[in-house]
């Protein structure tokens, strides 16, 4: 089976005992480690992977072909992306006629960005570069890009690089609507059995809460010469409750945002009842 996930360390500790065959029943994978925006681009493709892992925001262009599981992904609170600067500045009208850098258009960053923009940026944002979030912050601290969003270990990091902080946007849209927020999806196409899947991903992440050093020497492999102890930190702040099921909170997080964004226009509209298996 087809499989494609980021090399962050969130998704290699919870598949780390489904790619390793340590789930039993599970079917083999074949897996394809890709930045988020490359995701979200093969799961529009018609011959895209079995199962991957894609921004929440991508999903109304994809609920036709794959559907939601309920396991796996990542939500949560305290873990929203953040907008840097170099200059320290905590004004949005900053942002305004500006050049910004996101890591995919179809983020769910990217989304919560233009929802929270559209409030607080006064005659919106210049032109959005989309870079691989991994050279946003270079791209701020050396002046090619006025204002980074940024994701992943980058809210563990950015203070190396001399930026500063302009706002939390987890922070807002938890303020705003008292939800977690719904950041990555994994997705299987429909002609697959959704619940044995979603089962298979549950179980993975069970046995990696369980056996936590198992799967060290995997995930610091791929997590880009990333410090062991941000790498632990990520996992703790993006692998939660949320990884192993939903629940109703999951779901109304989800159903809250892309309400929200097909209301304000920003996706396609689609059946909401889609989103639960």
């Amino acid at each position: 089976m087809k499989i494609a996930f980021s090399p962050c360390p969130n998704d290699t500790f919870i598949f780390h005992a489904w790619v390793h065959g340590l789930i039993p029943g599970a079917p083999e994978l074949d897996v394809r480690y890709a930045d988020i925006d490359i995701t979200n681009g093969l799961a529009a493709n018609p011959g895209g992977p079995d199962v991957l892992k894609i921004s929440y925001a991508a999903l109304p262009y994809v609920l036709n072909e794959y559907a939601l599981l309920p396991s796996g992904g990542a939500l949560g609170r305290g873990c929203g992306p953040l907008v840097l600067t170099a200059n320290g500045t905590t004004d949005p009208a900053y942002l305004s006629g500006r050049r910004v850098a996101v890591p995919s258009e179809r983020s769910t960053a990217y989304l919560l960005f233009r929802l929270w923009a559209a409030q607080n940026v006064p005659g919106g944002v210049g032109e959005i570069v989309v870079m691989p979030f991994d050279q946003i912050m270079p791209a701020v601290r050396d002046g090619k890009i006025d204002a980074g969003l940024v994701i992943h270990e980058a809210r563990f990091t950015y203070q190396n690089y001399n930026l500063k902080l302009m706002t939390d946007l987890g922070s807002w849209w938890e303020s705003d609507t008292g939800l977690p927020i719904p950041l990555g999806a994994i997705i299987a196409r429909r002609n697959l059995d959704a619940h044995a899947l979603a089962g298979w991903a549950r179980a993975s992440v069970e046995y990696a809460w369980a056996h936590p050093d198992e799967s060290k020497e995997y995930v610091l492999a791929h997590a880009q010469e990333m410090d062991p102890d941000v790498a632990a930190q990520h996992i703790d702040l993006y692998v939660n409750e949320f990884s192993a099921h939903l629940g109703d909170d999951g779901y109304g997080a989800i159903t809250a945002l892309l309400g929200r964004a097909m209301k304000e226009g920003l996706v396609p509209e689609f059946d909401l009842n889609l989103l639960r298996i």
